[in-house]
Order: C-alpha cells, then sequence, then structure tokens
C-alpha cells in the first residue's frame, strides 16, 4: 500500500524557447496538483534560467532532463544536460542582457549548485523549502485603558458655496 503519491515528475525536452515554456507550465501545473502553489513562481523562474543556459549554451545538442522532487521539506529542481563543462556565476555589467540567470537562481531558491554526471554531461539544481518559513509575530504594544473610548472619526463641518460645484475635480499625480 502506498501511503504518500509519487512526489516525483521528470520531462525529457530540447530546450528551444517554446519548449521552455512548456516545461514551465508542466512545472506550475505539477506543483499545483501536489498543492505547492506557493512555490510556483519561484520554481518556474528557476526553472527557466536554467533551461535558457541548455539553449544558449549546452554542446553537442541541446537535449535535456527536467526533474523536480520533493525530498522530506524540500522541493528539489534539476536540469541534467550533455555538457560537461559546469556553469558559473559572472559579474555583468549594468548594461548586459544576459548573464544574471544562476544569480537569479541562487536568490530565489534555498540552495543550488552543479555537480558533473558522467564523463558527459551535468546537473545543475536547486531547492525551495516546502513549509513556510516561521514567522515570528510581531510584538504587541501593551494595551492602553482609557476611561472613555477613543473617537476613531473627527467630525468636520462644511461650509457650502453655492457657486462651486459640489464634485472635486480630478486631479492627476502625473505631470502633464
Amino acid at each position: 500500500m502506498i501511503s504518500h503519491p509519487s512526489r516525483h515528475c521528470t520531462v525529457e525536452l530540447q530546450a528551444l524557447p517554446s519548449r521552455i515554456g512548456q516545461v514551465r507550465r508542466i512545472v506550475s501545473a505539477q506543483l499545483r496538483y501536489w498543492h505547492m502553489d506557493s512555490l510556483i513562481d519561484r520554481a518556474a523562474l528557476g526553472v527557466t534560467e536554467l533551461l535558457t543556459n541548455v539553449h544558449l549554451h549546452a554542446q553537442p545538442d541541446k537535449l535535456c532532463t527536467v526533474e523536480i522532487e520533493v525530498l522530506l521539506d524540500r522541493l528539489m529542481v534539476s536540469v541534467r544536460d550533455h555538457d560537461p563543462r559546469l556553469p558559473e556565476v559572472r559579474d555583468v555589467e549594468t548594461s548586459a542582457t544576459t548573464g544574471r540567470g544562476l544569480a537569479m537562481v541562487a536568490a530565489v531558491s534555498e540552495s543550488w549548485g552543479v555537480r558533473p554526471d558522467g564523463d558527459a554531461g551535468k546537473v545543475v539544481w536547486f531547492t525551495l523549502p516546502t513549509a513556510p518559513a516561521p514567522v515570528a509575530a510581531p510584538a504587541r504594544p501593551p494595551r492602553r485603558t482609557a476611561e472613555k473610548p477613543a473617537r476613531r472619526f473627527t467630525e468636520v463641518e462644511h461650509a457650502v458655496d453655492d457657486h462651486r460645484s459640489t464634485h472635486a475635480p480630478a486631479r492627476s499625480a502625473v505631470a502633464g
């Protein structure tokens, strides 16, 4: 008897732009099925960045395997390709339009890494915690006791000008 359904999904693909979008939707749907909706945005961003790296850099082909798996209290997302060259996080100029993918993966994940996969290939992976991090409740200020209840609203008298419209003109915060 299986007490927990499988929490493992594998997709093989050629990392082309149209396929990257499909895999992002597959990952999102799988996480929704597993009731892990809070992880969808970060997992989709991470897998998109890793697949884009395969598309831009992997040699000799763009074939790869995406694997998502729940291990204890972590979601593990990995992308395996046939290029043995290991990626590096690089410093990029502020005007550069590429080169930030691994830094973005590092920013949205709990941990990430890369490991060789046999003689010809590598696996780039990242993890996300499946349980929300505990949030400390803000300290409540001491409760004031007052003899009279505090007024919540201030009453204001309005003078009526018969020559003015009852509606204020619309104003915009945008100049022009």
